[in-house]
């Protein structure tokens, strides 16, 4: 079971520091014309968007399997 979750988090890490760069990339793709258009967010903000919030929800899965781990370990 430890194993398991221990396997699982760090999947969880990956995935984090995948969507870390994948919103980084993104941020780094908009261009100085997008921001001064005044449309509305641009298709770049909105991916860079989009990828942090999947950041986050990652963080939040990899904290959740610390937690159990941690609760695991201490019974």
């Amino acid at each position: 079971m430890k194993l398991f979750l221990v396997l699982l988090l760090i999947a969880a890490m990956l995935a984090t520091v995948f969507a870390l760069i994948k919103g980084i990339v993104a941020f780094l793709r908009t261009t100085e014309a997008e921001l001064k258009s005044g449309d509305g967010p641009s298709a770049s903000s909105l991916k860079s968007n989009k990828a942090m919030q999947q950041r986050i929800l990652f963080q939040g899965i990899a904290i959740a399997i610390v937690a159990l781990l941690l609760l695991l370990a201490s019974a």
